[in-house]
């Protein structure tokens, strides 16, 4: 056919969005998997950003004649799923651009994919700090609702897909504010009750239930899109937040009992995901070779590597309460980055852990202990990407009304819970009444 498969069954399959062979193939040789011919994947790889499959739109890039000129799929132009699909189409250049530097493909080539791998930003609103979908001209879809799933989105809605830019949190942190409005959002994901709009599906689908049942806030486990936003809290220097959602969401939502499951299985994904975190890390952007720390579950892991490495985790002192990581040491030295690298885990070795009940405030928040982000870590990202537009200084007015919107934003939050649970408790009383009386 001339595309690559985008989902794994025979043949091809209508389904989903992305062009996501392009993170599974350039993860697989960035960490070692043999290619006989990198020159031919690559071409065929750029296929797919600028073709689609005659009878299966999923495959390839719906909507790559926009998405290629505007930097995004418009919301208006009858192709649904629009800002998901630009949100993966500019994780998945970024892939390409890493194969292509590997090629050493010219600085024409390199500059196009490298500026598209930042199309993510076309569809941040700063008002609501969330991603949006916008129309041709240029405007952000109207209305809109961060609790409205499907539409601009794919099985999710505005709070889910946010967070999709795997390659450059760095980058979605600066559109922000910074990483006190970064954790802030972040934080909201639990703190808004399980609320949705499904007008779009007009029922309630099940990844909707499966977030209700679960009940931690707008978190949807059930469904793939933010399964790798727990993670994110590293990137902002506060990894023990990262612990302890993943402790939460292994012991609630992953069970030994016939609905001890939280949701779809889709490719092995969901169960991918506990294991990586049960061993302590998650592989937040595949194309780097690295794992994105979270804390162990079990007190020891070994895992045998096909080389006849051994790699030991040793957290003697994990339990229920012991959560969080107090300290660490690789191979006898302490470490302190919140990320492992895939080519040192092969060499083997020891992961010693010390676990507690109390999160340490001062382990990982350097600079140089945050993973890897592409407007950060890339040495050819200034030369490739031009600069933005430097704002103005403004001081401590500036300051003063970053600190306004961020206290302003959690009293409405605060008082949005308060009265969604008072409103239930109203409801629940005259059920009550109800049952009373009819007695």
């Amino acid at each position: 056919s001339g595309f690559f498969p985008e989902w794994a069954s025979p043949g091809h399959r209508g389904c989903m969005v992305g062009n996501n062979s392009a993170s599974v193939l350039v993860d697989a040789y960035m960490k070692g998997v043999k290619v006989d011919d990198l020159e031919t994947l690559y071409k065929g790889l750029i296929h797919g950003t600028e073709n689609v499959h005659p009878t299966v739109s999923s495959t390839g890039r719906l909507g790559h004649e926009y998405y290629n000129k505007l930097g995004y799929v418009p919301y208006d132009v009858k192709i649904n799923e629009n800002a998901a699909r630009t949100l993966e189409y500019a994780y998945n250049d970024w892939c390409i651009y890493q194969i292509a530097k590997e090629l050493g493909r010219p600085k024409k080539e390199l500059e196009l994919y490298a500026k598209r791998a930042m199309n993510y930003k076309n569809l941040y609103d700063k008002e609501s700090k969330l991603m949006r979908g916008k129309n041709a001209d240029g405007t952000f879809q109207s209305p809109f609702s961060p609790l409205k799933w499907g539409d601009a989105f794919t099985e999710g809605n505005s709070w889910h897909y946010t967070w999709s830019v795997f390659h450059d949190p760095q980058g979605l942190i600066d559109l922000m504010g910074g990483k006190d409005s970064f954790v802030m959002m972040l934080d909201s994901v639990f703190a808004v009750p399980p609320l949705f709009d499904d007008s779009y599906y007009g029922q309630v689908i099940h990844e909707i239930r499966e977030m209700q049942i679960m009940n931690m806030g707008n978190y949807a486990h059930g469904n793939q899109p933010i399964q790798h936003m727990i993670y994110m809290y590293n990137y902002a220097g506060q990894p023990w937040k990262a612990q302890y959602w993943v402790r939460n969401v292994m012991n609630k939502m992953y069970t030994p009992t016939p609905d001890g499951y939280c949701g779809d299985e889709d490719n092995g994904q969901t169960s991918a995901w506990y294991v990586f975190s049960a061993l302590g890390f998650y592989p937040v952007a595949p194309g780097t070779t690295q794992y994105v720390l979270g804390a162990p579950l079990f007190k020891k892991a070994t895992l045998h590597f096909e080389n006849g490495k051994n790699l030991v985790i040793n957290a003697p002192e994990n339990s229920d309460k012991n959560i969080y990581i107090e300290s660490m040491s690789f191979n006898g030295v302490n470490y302190t980055k919140n990320y492992l690298d895939h080519n040192e885990l092969l060499k083997g070795g020891v992961l010693d852990i010390k676990m507690g009940d109390k999160p340490n405030l001062n382990r990982g928040v350097n600079p140089e202990d945050l993973p890897y982000s592409f407007s950060v870590d890339d040495e050819n990202f200034k030369k490739l990407v031009p600069a933005a537009k430097s704002k103005k200084k403004t001081g401590r007015k500036q300051t003063k009304k970053k600190k306004f919107f961020v206290c302003f934003f959690m009293c409405y939050l605060h008082l949005y819970v308060f009265l969604y649970t008072l409103l239930n408790f109203v409801f629940f009383c005259y059920i009550i009444s109800l049952s009373d009386y009819s007695d």
